[in-house]
């Protein structure tokens, strides 16, 4: 089945993309959806056996193969080195989907430091380092977008204390990156996603379901986003139809950051969600009769 895309077919034609985190979730759908509209995508990511899977989906559904990059975004001579295979394959890089990621759930005084520096290095300095390393090798000659995959860390992220220190500086990065390489004609944008009802749910310990499955009655669209609304977003900021927007965070959150915890949320089922990646399944626990997604 294709990708269901809200965006013109051919629309990256010619454009060669890297996705990191590419073997699955948000990763894995905005790999398939850049792929359905034309992209010749490389995708980066800790287990070979993951991305060979996406690229044969891929291919699977009718489009070009990506290219497969084993990478560990946290080490700056990996980094390196996963760049330069990359435009060993593709002439150069115009777009960057900087999404790979990674938390646990635990409060400030149990984590230790490595803990604490293990998801900072995933979420900001790997983060950093593969803008780094795509701007220098390419896109200061050529131009091109980059976005930011954060999260919604805008009231605080009690439990997740590593990850939101880590994301806002990601945020932190994209603004000044944006005003540092528009020169070259490259935009820096981050997409800060909410609850989404992705395939990374699903590695949260059992403990944590019950939470996760009621985490819809927080937010004011009465339920979690899916992998094709990010995607959607993420694709439109690398789309020339933003090409005046950058330094900017475009939340795909359902307005849950805006709710008031001393004013209940009306109940309602009036949002329906948007599904554009055939394979999406979200975890079993957050099925709609659970209202998940």
């Amino acid at each position: 089945m294709s990708y269901r895309s809200v965006f013109r077919d051919g629309l990256f034609a010619g454009r060669h993309v890297v996705v990191t985190g590419g073997g699955s979730g948000i990763g894995r759908c905005t790999a398939h959806e850049l792929a359905a509209l034309g992209a010749e995508v490389a995708l980066i990511g800790r287990k070979a056996e993951r991305l060979a899977a996406v690229a044969a989906e891929i291919v699977d559904a009718g489009h070009l193969r990506p290219s497969t990059h084993v990478c560990d975004i946290r080490i700056e001579e990996e980094v390196e080195r996963a760049v330069a295979a990359i435009l060993g394959v593709h002439p150069r890089i115009d777009g960057l989907v900087n999404n790979a990621g990674g938390q646990f759930s635990a409060p400030l005084e149990d984590i230790s430091q490595k803990g604490w520096e293990t998801v900072v290095r995933t979420n900001l300095t790997g983060g950093f380092l593969m803008a780094r390393e795509c701007f220098r090798r390419s896109m200061e000659a050529h131009g091109g977008a980059i976005v930011n995959v954060i999260a919604d860390m805008w009231m605080s992220m009690p439990t997740m204390g590593h990850s939101g220190a880590a994301r806002a500086g990601m945020l932190n990065f994209t603004m000044t990156a944006a005003v540092e390489w528009a020169y070259a004609g490259v935009r820096v944008n981050a997409v800060a996603p909410g609850w989404i009802a992705s395939s990374g749910m699903a590695t949260y310990p059992e403990d944590q379901r019950e939470r996760l499955r009621n985490l819809w009655r927080h937010v004011p669209l009465k339920r979690l986003g899916t992998e094709s609304e990010v995607s959607a977003a993420i694709v439109f900021l690398l789309s020339d139809a933003a090409s005046f927007i950058s330094g900017s965070c475009l939340r795909v959150d359902g307005a849950a950051p805006n709710a008031k915890t001393n004013l209940p949320l009306p109940d309602h089922q009036r949002s329906e969600p948007y599904y554009g990646f055939p394979l999406e399944q979200p975890p079993d626990f957050l099925r709609r009769d659970d209202r998940g997604a």
